[in-house]
């Protein structure tokens, strides 16, 4: 069985695949101090909860924006495993171009995702991926990594909101019934999701216009599909998308 890490700012999603199939996932939050011994033992206690043998785990390969924690992960698939995981970048064979000006500078998720989003969708696609930051990633009609959009996340936007503003509470990240809000909840509601589904929607259209064709768009990450719901863009949610394009990049690259 191969086991599958995407490690992003705030959370680690984590996905066990026996042979093309997603077994179990799970959704963990980041700590940058965990070491590899924490991190061992909560793979594992996550595995046997799942009545999944951690000896059966064979491969291990691992998305991760968070460079301080590259060590720990490294010692927990050693010592808890024993096998040596892949780390994506941009230096591996993921069978698409990268046309990024410095593809050092890609964030390892943007690339898996590229990959999965051209295996399960075609070329050309954008893929928004709604994270601690929300991207916007571009493949173009060849096939091609071109580049994209970065924004604020929209956790992050609703938490500043609340900690600047000092009348401007917490709020459920839910749709209003209205756009114009009748309460500051409501108001915040909107100017949030709303807000950030024109954003998407006004992104793509720009983005269609430079490509000069339409795309696939597919969305992906924890609040997808609350706000595909209120874009007019985006044709797919898909959940687990990262999951799956680290998996087809562990096929291509251990050659199983």
């Amino acid at each position: 069985m191969l086991l599958a890490l995407d490690v992003g700012n705030t959370n680690i999603v984590v996905g066990v695949f026996d042979g093309q199939k997603l077994v179990e996932h799970w959704r963990v939050r980041t700590d940058r101090e965990r070491t590899a011994d924490e991190h061992g033992l909560l793979m594992t206690h996550l595995l046997q909860y799942a009545s999944l043998p951690p000896r059966e785990i064979s491969g291990i390969i691992i998305s991760n924006v968070v460079p301080p924690m590259t060590d720990a992960l490294l010692g927990m698939a050693r010592r808890f495993f024993h096998v040596e995981p892949i780390f994506v970048s941009h230096e591996l064979d993921l069978g698409v171009p990268i046309r990024y000006h410095n593809p050092r500078e890609v964030g390892a998720d943007r690339l898996v995702n590229a990959v999965a989003a051209i295996h399960k969708y075609g070329a050309p696609a954008i893929v928004v991926d709604f994270g601690t930051a929300t991207t916007l990633d571009v493949i173009s009609p060849l096939g091609e990594y071109l580049g994209g959009c970065i924004m604020a996340g929209v956790g992050i936007s609703a938490e500043a909101l609340f900690r600047t503003a000092a009348r401007l509470p917490r709020i459920e990240l839910v749709a209003p019934p209205h756009v114009i809000g009748r309460t500051t909840v409501e108001a915040m509601q909107s100017g949030i999701l709303l807000g950030y589904a024109g954003a998407i929607d006004a992104l793509v259209e720009r983005i269609h216009k430079e490509l000069g064709c339409e795309t696939t768009v597919v969305a992906t990450g924890g609040l997808a599909e609350r706000i595909a719901a209120e874009t007019r863009t985006i044709q797919h949610v898909d959940p687990w998308l990262t999951l799956e394009g680290l998996r087809l990049i562990w096929d291509r690259v251990a050659g199983t």
